[in-house]
């Protein structure tokens, strides 16, 4: 993921601002990592350089 993605990514739960937590680079983009919802406190994680922003679905 490009830090570049960062300017128009929001959280789809809340809409609200993500922040990025890296665990891993290389000069071009973030391969490892997290995307943080400080607004409802739900996070996304980055593998191989792809978010997943899928909300979790809830169990009965």
């Amino acid at each position: 993921m490009r830090r570049s993605m960062m300017e128009i990514l929001c959280c789809p739960i809340c809409k609200g601002d993500l922040s990025l937590q890296v665990a891993e680079e290389n000069e071009s983009e973030v391969l490892e990592g997290t995307l943080f919802c400080a607004a409802c406190r739900t996070g996304y994680p980055i593998h191989d350089g792809i978010p997943d922003l899928l909300p979790k679905q809830k169990t009965a």
